[in-house]
């Protein structure tokens, strides 16, 4: 029996809730991840069965159409995704539009669109990076302009998560009004209800194979006021900064999910491989990285324990949030490619789920905030 690294606050109702994402994750996603992979996106079907058996926005309240749970819940979804190195469909991106809506859209905006996002009847997405503009959003070009009853939308972005298979995006633009004075919005578009909207490449990438990343472009799309996010103009950088804790933690519990799976399957590879005729995993080498890893991973699961903690007691500073998801995404590419190394050969090939992993965690330093943005935020408390 190898190492478990069992959270400290799991109960008896998380544990259920733990076995229904299992057996959702064992008999809907992976049977079909490697067609997914090669299609590029994970289809909308996936996104309803995920919504009707309610593991979708599961810390968003029962009045809003959620599951009424809380963070831990996100944590047990995303960390089951990450054993089994499933990055197709991407629910912490969908969860951070509902937290949005939740906490900074109108009363209107949350109960006509959280329900639906719950159910998975709209796929949702971010659109915040341009081609010149990641980090850095004084790049942003994407603009808003008034026509007296609303608002023209126009610009592209790209990197967009969920941005084929995207039903509702929220976008970052900068308002080209006098009185804003260049400030940033965040509008909601529903993609099928305008024919400004339209969806370019699905980019190629390295890794995330069946996530459907894409570039997005919004033509003179012509928004009323109920389509800007909380109804002021002007207060999108405040919104998006009150949400990068949440976000930072879910991706730094994305990157421990990969870990444990990476290290699970790799010590079942080393039991079973044969090496001088003996199994690998009784050379010294192999035992004294192992060993490595279960340090790792001890550490890092204390580490994400005392987020979800702070974080359900509204506590989780930007600071700590940046510094989970810098040092959590630098040690999920460095155990993983301690695996890869164990694989020997077969760690470098695509259908060993190490090979995969390795390919997809790359990105983990990029996005959400890259590990030198992550620094600066840190340093700032220095």
């Amino acid at each position: 029996m190898t190492y478990q690294f069992k959270p400290a606050w799991l109960d008896e109702d998380l544990v259920t809730y733990q076995q229904t994402v299992a057996r959702f994750l064992d008999t809907e996603m992976v049977p079909h991840d490697e067609a997914s992979r090669a299609r590029g996106h994970v289809g909308h079907d996936i996104w309803r069965k995920a919504g009707k058996i309610g593991i979708l926005c599961t810390d968003i309240p029962v009045e809003y159409g959620g599951g009424g749970g809380d963070f831990r819940h996100e944590a047990l979804l995303h960390e089951s995704m990450g054993h089994r190195g499933l990055t197709g469909m991407s629910p912490s991106v969908h969860s951070i539009v509902a937290h949005y809506f939740l906490n900074h859209g109108t009363e209107e905006q949350k109960t006509h669109y959280l329900p639906k996002l719950a159910r998975g009847e709209l796929v949702g997405a971010i659109a915040m990076s341009e081609p010149d503009a990641g980090s850095d959003l004084r790049g942003i070009r994407t603009r808003a302009s008034s026509t007296g009853d609303g608002f023209k939308l126009s610009g592209s972005k790209t990197f967009i998560t969920n941005g084929y298979l995207a039903e509702l995006v929220l976008v970052f633009a900068r308002m080209d009004t006098p009185e804003d004075n260049g400030r940033f919005s965040v509008f909601i578009v529903e993609t099928k209800k305008h024919k400004g909207f339209s969806v370019g490449n699905r980019l190629k990438k390295i890794g995330l194979k069946a996530q459907d990343t894409s570039e997005l472009f919004f033509d003179d799309i012509s928004l009323g006021t109920k389509d800007l996010l909380g109804g002021n103009p002007g207060q999108g950088l405040y919104q998006l900064m009150a949400d990068l804790p949440y976000e930072r933690l879910l991706i730094a519990d994305m990157a421990l999910g990969a870990m444990e799976g990476a290290y699970q399957t790799t010590v079942e590879y080393v039991r079973h491989r044969m090496v001088f005729g003996k199994p690998l995993i009784e050379k010294q080498n192999t035992r004294f990285v192992l060993a490595e890893m279960v340090t790792t991973l001890k550490v890092a699961r204390a580490f994400i324990d005392d987020c979800i903690q702070k974080i359900l007691a509204g506590r989780l500073d930007t600071e700590t949030a940046s510094a989970a998801k810098l040092w959590m995404a630098q040690q999920q590419n460095i155990l993983i490619d301690h695996c890869v190394q164990l694989h020997g050969g077969y760690g470098f090939m695509d259908e060993y789920l190490v090979g995969r992993m390795f390919s997809d965690a790359r990105v983990q330093r990029i996005y959400g905030g890259t590990d030198e943005i992550m620094k600066e935020i840190i340093s700032r408390k220095l």
